[in-house]
């Protein structure tokens, strides 16, 4: 009989996300395993594999559909012998059919949007992925499938963002594929023309006696802004009672230790490495919170659970938001090992390639604006973590010492706490071993 395709749920938490491409069109056999979709959630871009093999009927929900609910269903898989006259699309999923538009058969369309795509807009929107016209007498480079361009979610945005036309842009990955590398070399080289503006987004909330239309640039809000704003709104200003602590450490022992190891790296091969003062802050942080259990604590209505593990949560800032990739077991393991995984996780955060399971729970996080210059600042507790530490920049500054001034590299950290589990004095114990691990980096190894 007739299979539905429906929404996955890429995560525990997830509720809804973003059709962001369909691989296959109507009437394409599919084997169990085949990559058929990629779903854009809040925090990564996924690819969605057939569990059965058939062949794909009916397409319900087109590319570039937001806020598809998870379960939904989004295409009909056809057995040998069947036909779409046999598909009943009321009777599928909840019984109900799906409550967004459903696109007809497939035709020519733009890389964006479905059939009844004019419901949504009239035109093409470039966020969508849509091709913009190739400029005047410019050679139409891009490779292309029924009419789209095909490249990857990540290329698609950058070039959004750049303000670079797609198919001006040699693809280099499979079949012609345009990816990120081809974008950093069509802006190293300056290829590429200008898409065209999309229509200006104007707000119904914003007063247009205070700011005029033509006085700004409204940026549409996607998934991963929209999902931060509702999770720290209800943290800070609904569910968590927060207060912070500050302290001020040393770091010239520590950089003192950190030049001595870093000189040991190997020149080249897979052994090369280079620890940065980061790498120090989160390993002494999961050593703190072993030696103060108390600070690694979650809330909940019933119980205080007292974490095992410190899991440590490093904030890394990308395109339209944040992400904490988790540093799991981090007291177990070496400042090499603590470097590795934090770059290989940055790099894949920013191609929004991370497994939900790389980005999600943890029990401690840590957020450095130092390389920023910021001195200090105070972060908003990641729920359902207790606390975050806020790290500020590391500079000279004046100290007193056995009655003397002198001068030391300073940097002050701040950490929030969840008023409910983490008490002022167990984070006071916690900045204090976590000040005796950075001033004397030896400690960490006993």
């Amino acid at each position: 009989m007739p299979t539905p395709i429906l929404m996955p749920a890429l995560s525990p938490t997830m509720e809804e996300g973003t059709l962001a491409k369909w691989n296959v069109k109507e009437g394409d056999a599919v084997s169990s395993g085949d990559v058929i979709a990629e779903i854009e959630t809040d925090k990564a871009t996924m690819e969605v594999e057939a569990v059965d093999e058939g062949v794909v009927g009916k397409i319900l929900i087109g590319e570039g559909t937001e806020g598809v609910l998870v379960n939904a269903p989004i295409a009909v898989l056809l057995d040998d012998g069947e036909s779409l006259a046999d598909v009943d699309l009321a009777s599928l999923g909840s019984g109900k059919p799906p409550s967004f538009a459903t696109p007809a058969s497939p035709a020519p369309q733009d890389e964006g949007g479905a059939s009844g795509a004019a419901s949504r807009q009239s035109q093409p929107h470039p966020e969508e992925g849509a091709a913009a016209p190739v400029a005047k007498g410019g050679p139409q480079t891009q490779p292309m499938s029924n009419g789209r361009i095909i490249a990857s979610p990540l290329a698609k945005r950058m070039a959004r963002l750049e303000g670079l036309d797609l198919a001006a842009v040699n693809g280099s990955g499979p079949r012609g594929r345009i990816v990120k590398r081809d974008i950093e070399s069509a802006l190293q080289s300056g290829a590429g023309k200008a898409v065209a503006a999309a229509p200006q987004i104007i707000p119904a909330s914003v007063d247009a006696r205070l700011y005029p239309p033509e006085s700004y640039e409204a940026v549409k809000l996607d998934g991963m802004r929209k999902v931060i704003a509702k999770r720290l709104t209800q943290s800070f200003n609904m569910e968590v009672p927060h207060f912070p602590l500050n302290i001020d450490v040393e770091l010239d022992t520590l950089l003192a230790a950190r030049a001595r190891i870093n000189a040991t790296s190997p020149k080249e091969g897979d052994g090369v490495f280079k620890l940065s003062v980061n790498d120090f802050i989160i390993k002494a942080s999961a050593m703190a919170l072993k030696a103060v259990p108390a600070a690694n604590a979650t809330f909940t209505d019933e119980a205080i659970l007292l974490h095992m593990h410190a899991d440590i949560g490093v904030a890394v800032a990308i395109d339209g938001g944040l992400i904490t990739p988790i540093i799991w077991k981090a007291e177990e393991k070496g400042l090499k090992q603590i470097s590795a995984e934090i770059k290989d996780m940055a790099g894949r955060a920013k191609a929004r390639k991370l497994k939900p399971e790389e980005y999600q729970g943890g029990t401690f996080s840590v957020s450095n604006l130092g390389m920023f210059g910021i001195k200090s600042f105070a972060s908003i507790v990641n729920q359902p973590q207790g606390a975050i530490l806020s790290v500020g920049a590391g500079e000279p500054r004046v100290v007193a010492k056995d009655g003397k001034m002198e001068i030391a590299t300073v940097m002050t950290v701040t950490l929030t706490c969840d008023h409910r589990v983490v008490d002022g004095a167990v984070g006071a114990q916690f900045l204090n071993a976590f000040k005796q691990f950075i001033e004397e980096p030896a400690a960490m190894l006993l």
